[in-house]
């Protein structure tokens, strides 16, 4: 289906990689790996024609039918976003414009043409319609929500009724660039099931562990400029990758000592009359031995020890009789709610149960109709939102945020901890003003863990991170002296942490004593998404 050979590609005279292969054949579950910036996107982009590699080949089967999401929506316009899902959004428009061209031009036996053609097809299949709101409806939206106008919904909505259309035209090879980013956790688990039954190959590029866990047959690493493989999931990968590095610095120790040894004897005796030939033979064979080259050791995360916030009360946050609605939408009546010191409390529902309504009336950001809102003794209270952009000062750079946080932190301090979190070198002097989304989440996520509340709520706070960086956040949570509830799409994360569930659906929120294995079992619905569906 897909074979690349001898791939190189460099940029301002760093090479990426050289000598890349990689073969994808029909049906299979692959995963591109490596740390940000080692040229995944790049290779996806290669694959795809957008971008020439310096050398080396890539050949697809000229049947083969590509279909790619990448990490960034493409301009919206005014349409719905049912007419995004089935390809009426100029998608329809834009493939007929190709087919003309190529006709008119001669060339409709060219792999272009049939990849153009299948595409049309499939969205003029009479029953687009309908596949595509079953799409819709799997990746979280609404029914009433499918002939609105898609400008009006956040980038990552619009993205999932782009990842709908990908899924109706339903590729023989399906590029996925980091395609969990934006959704949450039920749709997740509905994407993952569909996935597991899809018919063609996958090429992903994902931060989600346990997402390429499920998933995955095979791991290609891009390491130190070469393209590494790896047989099974990502849990495989990372131990063949140790045992790998364990092997090969042995065999590295092991010349060393054998070189070294030789060296010895030709610099004791290659004065001595007697021995001389045999110390000139010594210095022979070093020369003959086929050096290995000592192994860079895979990267860990980051630790990073969360300083002890100041001490709060046994009863750190309480809800008492709430009601709230927005407008007519009831979301909650007479709820009663409370958060013990020192538990870590994942918030899990349905799409649309009222989790985020949740953690922002326990954060004090909503005010409830009725009730009660009673923080506890000496409670410092910290809310991480996905949209805290307007926190940060735009006239300061990224260290003197975090800096004027944490006034204590020395600056190599900060700049360290700030590197684990992707802001390396000089990119600690960015202004906050030309900070994309994404950086300014994993910015405002730094502030916190320098300076801590005693009480932190967190939605969805692993977007934008790399599994390394995830992986820093979860030792430093794990270690945190104060009490944590969050939401998010990570099972990974939530398996992780979670000392507690809370199942909110139908107004209610429900508490199970116990970690995210505890409440499947107990929810008695068999697997994570009925288990999430529940009431």
């Amino acid at each position: 289906m897909l074979s690349i050979r001898k791939l190189k590609k460099s940029y301002g005279g760093r090479i990426l990689f050289e000598g890349a292969d990689l073969q994808i054949n029909y049906g299979e579950r692959v995963a591109l790996v490596g740390p940000n910036g080692a040229g995944k996107s790049t290779i996806f982009r290669i694959i795809l024609g957008d971008e020439e590699a310096d050398k080396g080949t890539v050949e697809r089967d000229e049947w083969t039918l590509t279909g790619f999401l990448p990490q960034e929506s493409e301009d919206v316009g005014d349409y719905t976003v049912l007419e995004i899902a089935t390809g009426r959004a100029g998608m329809l428009q834009t493939l007929e414009t190709t087919l003309k061209s190529l006709e008119d031009a001669g060339t409709v036996e060219v792999p272009q043409y049939y990849e153009a053609q299948a595409k049309f097809d499939a969205l003029n299949d009479p029953k687009v319609e309908a596949k595509a709101k079953e799409m819709l409806r799997g990746l979280g939206y609404e029914e009433d929500r499918f002939d609105r106008p898609a400008k009006e919904m956040s980038g990552g909505w619009i993205m999932r009724a782009h990842l709908a259309r990908l899924l109706v035209i339903e590729p023989d090879l399906l590029m996925l660039d980091e395609p969990t980013n934006h959704l949450d956790l039920m749709s997740l688990l509905w994407f993952q099931d569909y996935l597991k039954n899809y018919s063609g190959a996958i090429l992903m590029i994902s931060h989600d562990r346990q997402f390429m866990d499920e998933l995955v047959e095979s791991v290609h690493d891009i390491d130190e400029r070469k393209l590494l493989a790896y047989t099974g999931n990502y849990s495989d990968y990372l131990k063949q990758r140790h045992e790998n590095y364990e092997r090969q610095n042995q065999a590295y120790k092991n010349q060393q000592k054998q070189i070294k040894e030789l060296q010895e004897f030709a610099n004791k005796f290659r004065n001595v009359s007697s021995k001389a030939s045999q110390a000139q033979s010594k210095l022979k064979e070093i020369d003959r031995i086929e050096k290995i080259e000592k192994p860079m050791a895979p990267k860990k995360p980051f630790r990073f020890q969360i300083p002890e916030p100041p001490r709060g009360g046994q009863k750190a946050l309480a809800l008492n009789n709430i009601d709230f609605a927005y407008g007519d939408n009831k979301v909650y009546e007479g709820l009663d709610f409370e958060i013990e010191r020192g538990e870590r409390t994942v918030l899990v529902g349905p799409n649309g149960s009222g989790k985020s309504t949740l953690i922002k009336l326990l954060a004090g950001e909503l005010t409830p109709q009725q009730g009660e809102y009673k923080p506890g003794h000496n409670a410092k209270i910290g809310y991480f939102s996905q949209h805290r952009a307007a926190s940060l000062n735009p006239n300061n750079s990224v260290l003197s945020e975090v800096l004027e946080a944490a006034p204590t932190l020395r600056e190599d301090e900060a700049r360290g901890i700030l590197g684990s979190f992707m802001f390396r070198k000089e990119e600690v002097y960015k202004m906050t003003k030309v900070l994309s989304g994404g950086e300014k989440s994993r910015l405002n996520l730094v502030k916190f863990l320098v300076d801590p509340p005693n009480i932190l709520l967190m939605d969805e706070p692993t977007t934008h991170l790399d599994i390394l960086t995830v992986e820093s956040l979860i030792i430093a949570l794990a270690n945190y002296q104060g009490t944590l509830v969050f939401i998010s799409h990570d099972v990974h994360f939530i398996k992780e942490l979670a000392t507690d569930v809370i199942h909110v659906a139908n107004g209610n929120a429900k508490r199970y004593h116990g970690d995210w294995t505890y409440f499947i079992e107990k929810s008695g619905a068999g697997d994570e998404r009925a288990a999430l569906t529940a009431d």
